[in-house]
């Protein structure tokens, strides 16, 4: 992609962006998502940060002056312009295979103010037989074995 002085200056110029593999995307995920430890539940996850090493990893070349890092993808106070972080991030996320949905949801996320979204966490859990059982009544209970 060849942009213009839109942007400004400091970013005029060659932008080349690869796909990148399903290990790093996952791996980017996991990074910056909090997982409940009983329930495996999505507690926080901050998709901005999400969005930022996606489009950091799959920057393969911008012009000589290298105005784009990491740290200005993420800076609320010095980063890039708004226009062109969604312009790469709409690139990225066709690149990558995000779905019309996912994308979606992933702009939805990045609206909200607070950048977190609350885990729902049942009370039950299935058994392998498929019978629900409460959380509470699962503890194991002591075994009266002898060796």
């Amino acid at each position: 992609m060849e942009l213009d002085e839109r942007f400004g200056k400091e970013y005029a110029g060659r932008y080349v962006f690869q796909e990148i593999t399903w290990a790093k995307r996952s791996r980017i995920i996991q990074k910056y998502t909090k997982y409940h430890q009983m329930s495996g539940q999505v507690v926080s996850s901050d998709f901005i940060a999400i969005q930022a090493e996606t489009i950091w990893a799959s920057l393969k070349e911008q012009p000589e002056h290298k105005p784009i890092c990491l740290e200005k993808l993420l800076s609320e106070e010095e980063g890039i312009p708004i226009e062109l972080g969604e312009l790469f991030s709409g690139i990225v996320n066709r690149l990558n295979g995000l779905g019309v949905d996912e994308t979606a949801f992933l702009l939805e996320q990045s609206e909200d103010k607070s950048q977190t979204k609350p885990s729902q966490t049942s009370a039950s859990v299935k058994n392998s037989d498929g019978r629900q059982t409460s959380l509470q009544n699962s503890q194991p209970k002591p075994s009266n074995n002898s060796s």
